[in-house]
């Protein structure tokens, strides 16, 4: 458990952090101040800064700064990624005695398509962590599925037969096996092709079968009964399976299959996206299950004990996820504010502020009754809020 939190702590905090520092290069890269830039999030415990006459400053807790014209660097208390508070972003400020679209150092200050690359440089910049990090995991060695699309220059090692679903209903799944398992063996046989093992399981249609299962670091025997699956018209348990193995490449290679792989990946999440919403609006419910942040924790800490390569590929594509979900043109989020920004260009004049605010403060409030409802939901699967409601009534 212990080492669930730390994980996850140290994985959100990168991609916090990385989606702030996007926002913060570009403001100072369009001459906009960012006032405070932290590691973590409030209250400060420390920070550095440089006064009026150019020399560095420190500061111990929180409380104004009067003699600092530019940025604070801080540690703060709570360990969650961190911020950047660029002036005129939130409202005008009380610095100057000008109108805050009348400070040359404002964000409101500077043309719309300026504002519109400073609020979505968050969202490239995950999406750039993400390419890095996949670009380093080629390197090393990164988990792929085995198909023909491989360059043939990679190099691979570690192969192995995966399950990458279990169908509802069926013998596998009766068994309790999960995606992400490894079948070591069947009858003590072990197959290096997937093909070569469906059509020893088809064979034995009504035989029940050993199953050798790795599960993380656990190994498992499971007695399974292989049936007639009508979708498929031959036998088998209710899994698809594929052959996987640690991929590597040569450096050059590396940056190009990462370039590659990062967009197809951002592409299959857009993709899902819009087939989740899709089936909102068509009336079919739900076709993905949600998590929040409870949920992608205990994933975190699963992915984690798989070993270093398999948690640099989640956080990867945790980034892109962070990514897409931050551009949704909803109140509160990135893509939200663009939209204004859209909305201003259009009626060449901007939404009143208090109107804006007072929508993004509504968007937020959903967001966060959002993620409340899906952290219950998350929790309750692990038995502890039935437990407390059992103990009231």
């Amino acid at each position: 458990m212990l080492l669930t939190i730390i994980v996850f702590i140290i994985v959100l905090s990168i991609l916090v952090f990385a989606h702030e520092l996007g926002h913060f290069l570009t403001a100072r890269r369009f001459g906009v101040r960012a006032e405070e830039f932290g590691w973590g999030f409030p209250p400060r415990a420390f920070g550095i800064y440089k006064n009026h006459h150019g020399k560095w400053k420190s500061v111990w807790g929180g409380g104004e700064i009067n003699d600092c014209p530019d940025t604070v660097y801080s540690i703060n208390w709570l360990p969650l990624g961190g911020f950047v508070k660029i002036k005129g972003e939130n409202g005008p400020s009380a610095s100057s005695g000008l109108a805050e679209d009348e400070e040359a150092d404002s964000f409101a200050g500077k043309p719309i398509w300026q504002r519109a690359i400073m609020l979505s440089a968050g969202v490239a910049m995950n999406i750039f962590l993400a390419m890095a990090l996949i670009m380093i995991g080629f390197l090393v060695g990164l988990p792929q599925s085995l198909d023909n699309s491989l360059d043939a220059r990679a190099q691979i090692s570690d192969r192995k037969i995966q399950i990458v679903q279990v169908t509802k209903n069926t013998p596998a799944e009766a068994a309790g096996l999960k995606i992400g398992d490894t079948i070591l063996s069947i009858d003590q046989r072990q197959f290096t092709a997937y093909g070569e093992l469906q059509n020893y399981v088809n064979s034995r249609i009504g035989r029940q079968l050993d199953y050798k299962i790795k599960r993380g670091q656990e190994v498992i025997n499971e007695n399974i009964t292989p049936v007639f699956m009508p979708d498929i018209g031959k036998g088998g348990v209710g899994v698809a399976i594929t052959e996987t193995g640690i991929v590597s490449y040569p450096w050059y290679l590396a940056i190009l299959e990462g370039f590659k792989l990062t967009f197809v990946l951002l592409w299959a999440i857009i993709a899902a996206f819009y087939e989740f919403f899709k089936g909102l609006f068509v009336g079919r419910g739900l076709a993905v299950d949600l998590s929040g942040p409870v949920g992608i924790a205990t994933i975190t800490g699963q992915v984690a004990r798989l070993g270093f390569v398999y948690l640099l590929q989640f956080t990867a594509l945790l980034s892109i996820n962070l990514a897409v979900i931050n551009f949704f043109p909803f109140p509160a989020l990135d893509g939200g504010r663009v939209l204004f920004l859209i909305i201003e260009k259009i009626k060449k004049g901007p939404v009143k502020r208090e109107l804006e605010a007072l929508i993004h403060n509504i968007g937020f409030a959903l967001l966060m009754i959002l993620v409340l409802l899906v952290t219950f939901r998350d929790v309750s699967h692990f038995g502890f809020i039935k437990n407390i409601i059992n103990k009231i009534f």
